[in-house]
């Protein structure tokens, strides 16, 4: 990469000047990257490294074909400019469709609010993994494995565009997440904590309580009756609000899905009634100091918060310039992409549940046989049906916590499951864990919350025993 991105955003000038005229649209975008990675699996270091990557992409469009190639040597990038270009072109037959947006000139620093993790020895970042095992392996005998990972990354971009767009961005993203498995006979559980932040390495190195806890959780559950499959009112809480509302109707919201799969962009109707009225569900890297927060997407569209249900009403939907041109709808700021490798992609940023009025408490009243349920272990989404595992959950016996229970899954269709909601909590929590995946780039940063919420009719522990 040339010597300063002054340099850069020079070069890049003077390669639009000759070949942007070529096609409708041409995009590059530089990258300069570095990152920590560091995996502790029972008492060994797995991973350890260190490393900075250094190259880019280009993206041509051409009577809306795409081309698209990446390069690590920006000597070679007018090569992969033609190379792009003669992609688009011998695919493009139809019409380019990207929905307008003004042409920006501007530069964007996250700033931090603590210490920059490359300013962190590799050794420091080590002890630390080490202390959390060290934890976690001491709660109880029963532990049998543990695992602790951290992981930084630090990218700055330059991205140009046929159309004027001249961006500069840079921020710094840092992750932590930790397992404990506990065993007893052939009963085994895992307890898990993950956390994140785009502020401070600090935000990282004061977590003992997490890390036990985790491991405390599996531990306890060793001894815990597993519940009773059948179907139940749910209260869960803002942490599993957040997971259902990213997995479970988030990614139903990408326009690319709705675009490419008639079935689901007949569901996804504007103005269909999909639950209660206090409902409020948003998506938006404007709000700051969140995981899935930027100032502009990577295709140079200023971030914005989307509203996609309004007093339970779908109303939006999350959009790159080619769906919101290809579906007559306005411009979202949510084309994302994981790295250099892989072009922009219609992706959540940050997605939640808006509080509603109930006190907490009130939400278990009434509730003659329940299932309490926080925290997560995992998950997993196909279309409209999504199935989650609590970290923890409680039974809920004539509108109070009841005994504790393990094994607990929650199971059912998104849609339904809107139209369940019987009651929204006043309280909030934003989770800055998330790592999504999709479309082969997995662990883009985002952030999911919401308040409590009180469901009815869910399938809770594998099949409803009235079915």
């Amino acid at each position: 990469m040339p010597t300063s991105f002054s340099d850069a955003k020079n070069l890049l000038s003077d390669l639009m000047a000759r070949y942007s005229r070529q096609v409708d649209y041409l995009a590059i975008r530089l990258e300069e990257a570095e990152g920590t990675d560091i995996l502790l699996r029972g008492d060994k270091i797995e991973t350890l490294s260190e490393g900075i990557s250094i190259g880019g992409q280009v993206r041509a469009c051409h009577k809306g074909g795409w081309g698209f190639a990446s390069f690590n040597q920006l000597s070679g990038l007018a090569a992969r400019i033609e190379e792009a270009i003669a992609a688009a072109l011998l695919i493009g037959s139809e019409e380019t469709t990207l929905a307008p947006v003004a042409a920006v000139q501007d530069t964007c620093i996250l700033p931090l609010t603590g210490t920059d993790p490359r300013h962190v020895p590799l050794t420091q970042k080590k002890g630390l993994c080490d202390r959390y095992g060290e934890i976690l392996r001491s709660v109880d005998p029963h532990i049998a494995t543990i695992s602790v990972r951290y992981s930084d990354s630090t990218q700055r971009i330059i991205i140009a565009t046929s159309e004027g767009t001249l961006l500069e961005q840079a921020w710094a993203d840092m992750e932590m997440r930790f397992a404990a498995t506990a065993r007893n006979g052939e009963t085994v559980q895992t307890g898990r904590e993950t956390t994140g932040s785009r502020k401070a390495y600090e935000d990282l190195t004061n977590l003992d309580d997490q890390v036990r806890s985790a491991a405390q959780r599996a531990v306890d559950s060793l001894a815990l009756p597993p519940v009773t499959g059948n179907t139940y009112t749910v209260v869960i809480d803002p942490i599993l609000s957040g997971l259902f509302v990213h997995e479970a109707f988030g990614h139903l919201s990408e326009a690319d899905m709705a675009y490419e799969n008639p079935d689901i962009l007949e569901v996804m109707t504007l103005g269909r009634k999909f639950g209660p009225d206090e409902l409020q569900i948003f998506d938006g890297a404007a709000p700051p100091g969140h995981r899935g927060s930027y100032f502009y997407d990577d295709e140079g569209t200023p971030a914005t918060t989307t509203q996609l249900i309004k007093d339970g009403v779908l109303v939006g939907r999350l959009h790159s310039r080619e769906t919101a041109g290809k579906l007559g709808e306005a411009v979202t700021g949510n084309a994302r992409c994981l790295n250099y490798h892989f072009p922009p992609i219609v992706r959540m940023t940050n997605t939640w549940i808006e509080s509603g009025k109930t006190p907490v408490p009130e939400l278990f009243t009434d509730i003659k046989e329940g299932v309490y349920a926080r925290n997560w272990l995992g998950g997993m989404t196909n279309g409209e049906m999504f199935t989650f595992s609590a970290g923890e959950a409680w039974m809920i016996r004539n509108g109070e916590l009841a005994e504790p229970v393990r094994d607990v899954t929650l199971s059912g269709n998104v849609f339904t499951t809107l139209a369940d909601i019987e009651a929204i909590g006043d309280d909030f929590y934003w989770d800055e864990s998330g790592g999504c995946g999709k479309g082969g780039q997995g662990g883009l940063p985002v952030g999911c919350g919401g308040p409590s919420l009180r469901i009815r009719h869910v399938v809770v522990g594998g099949e409803s025993a009235e079915m």
